[in-house]
């Protein structure tokens, strides 16, 4: 225990040294080096004991207040589903019209968790496969929407064929499909009475006027197993025919499906995502180069202004200036360095001194910002 301890306090107090110019140097794709130090850390999010994220929004804890707070009809009004002192809400059942809910807030991408529960004594078997419970979480609402099935699926599994209880039903249309596309990748469906729990990470297309750029992707963890896994959309969601992709606003409400059937939901809450394609400084896929640059400068601006002495002629000195003309190499960060660099070369330290010096100096080799001649010898 005693050599672990002194390994691991080695270890931090080792990290500040690799502070600085380290890994691979930014280029016109990545305003951040590999490792990079002063990229910003992200945001701490605390979990609470329910499981809920800290920045996620709850669209219903339980209560009747967060029922009529975040929920409406069709047109903005009340919603005719019904609320249970039990914590949760449930739709207006035997085809009473009650229409779908959704949310009054918008969402684009995002990652959404819903729970469902089925009542046994109200299973409309004679009414067919798809009664058994049917409603659907649709990802931007039913006018552009993505539809991810809420049914009894318990007894549609193939491991219950030929069972009592066994109910035949089309693969693309039970709990866990996006509706109309895919089956689920397996079948994890508690019994009906238990409740049901989806976790849905969605990214909408992605278009650029009438191109599409992107088919989008829903992934869904099914009572915590994976069953859709990074899904490309293929259209919209729609019945017996396919529908094709079409832009659509950014935004649209969470809608949960009035089938007919009794269908009880708790513990929704959201939490919106970035979408991968909004990110201009640091991918291969949508970085715009000025961006890129815009960013590589103000940080080079940044290291710049740390530096008390840029003229020093000191180890320290060249190591922070290689750190500023990784990012710009370009006027007065490319004077600077290149002063302090002869400066140093003209009077440098020890062995060590030199060789931590030239470490930094062969990232920026290694990525073609200066000669392999500017290395100390």
């Amino acid at each position: 225990m005693r050599n672990s301890a002194l390994a691991a306090v080695a270890a931090v107090a080792a990290a500040p040294a690799l502070a600085g110019l380290y890994g691979d140097t930014p280029d016109a794709k990545h305003a951040w080096a590999v490792h990079d130090w002063n990229r910003p850390k992200p945001a701490k999010v605390e979990v609470d004991a329910k499981g809920v994220p800290s920045d996620a929004i709850v669209l219903f804890d339980g209560t009747k207040e967060s029922l009529e707070r975040n929920w409406r009809d069709d047109k903005g009004n009340p919603t005719k589903w019904s609320y249970s002192e039990e914590g949760y809400f449930y739709t207006v059942p035997n085809w009473k019209n009650g229409g779908g809910i959704f949310t009054r807030e918008e969402f684009g991408d995002c990652q959404l968790h819903i729970e469902y529960r089925h009542d046994p004594n109200q299973l409309f078997t004679n009414k067919g496969p798809q009664m058994r419970g049917n409603s659907g979480v649709f990802l931007m609402g039913p006018a552009y929407g993505y539809e991810v099935q809420v049914l009894e699926s318990y007894f549609t599994s193939s491991d219950l064929e030929g069972k009592d209880g066994f109910v035949d039903n089309y693969t693309d249309g039970q709990a866990g499909s996006v509706y109309a596309e895919n089956p689920p990748m397996v079948n994890p469906a508690n019994k009906p009475g238990e409740w049901q729990k989806y976790d849905i990470v969605f990214h909408q297309p992605v278009w650029e006027g009438d191109k599409l750029v992107h088919p989008g992707s829903v992934t869904v963890f099914f009572n915590g197993v994976l069953v859709q896994d990074h899904w490309e959309m293929e259209g919209q969601t729609t019945h017996c025919k396919r529908r094709p992709l079409k832009p659509h606003p950014k935004q649209g409400p969470l809608h949960l499906q009035d089938h007919g059937c009794v269908v009880q939901f708790r513990n929704i809450w959201c939490r919106p995502l970035p979408s991968r394609w909004d990110n201009l400084t640091h991918s291969n896929m949508s970085a715009c180069p000025q961006k890129v640059m815009e960013l590589r400068r103000a940080t080079a601006a940044k290291l710049f202004a740390k530096i008390a002495d840029p003229k020093a002629a000191t180890a320290e000195n060249v190591k922070a200036l290689a750190e500023v003309v990784s990012y710009a190499n370009e006027g007065e960060y490319a004077e600077a360095f290149q002063a302090a660099l002869a400066a140093y070369r003209a009077k440098p330290g020890d062995a060590n001194e030199v060789k931590g010096v030239n470490g930094a100096l062969d990232v920026l080799v290694r990525n073609k910002v200066i000669p392999a001649d500017a290395k100390i010898k």
